[in-house]
């Protein structure tokens, strides 16, 4: 079983920044596994936002591209998402996901306000 716990989320103005983590926890090393975030806005599709495989190669939707940035520490089994130069269309529940394990998080909200 795997479990994995989103924190970080809050209300920030345009143009300021937000650090999410994901914490994993079960039968899941992070360290071997492809880890993405994902965000759902009131009434939209719950999209992917960023991708890291465990090689190290780092994919972003391209709306965020250049502003949220996605790592790890594996030794504490934690990702992150640094979230820079937020803008209001940020605004969503954001999901931590191990693929391999079908595993989702709770969700963090995050409200970007103009």
């Amino acid at each position: 079983q795997v479990q994995l716990v989103e924190s970080g989320g809050g209300l920030v103005q345009a143009g300021g920044s937000l650090s999410l983590s994901c914490l994993a926890s079960g039968s899941i090393l992070v360290k071997y596994q492809t880890m993405e975030w994902y965000r759902q806005a009131p009434g939209k599709q719950r999209e992917l936002v960023a991708s890291d495989t465990s090689g190290g190669v780092s994919t972003y939707a391209s709306s965020v591209k250049g502003r949220f940035t996605m790592s790890r520490e594996n030794n504490k089994n934690m990702i992150y998402l640094q979230m820079n130069s937020l803008k209001p269309e940020d605004t969503a529940v954001y999901y931590c996901h191990a693929p391999d394990y079908h595993a989702w998080g709770q969700g963090t909200q995050v409200t970007v306000s103009s």
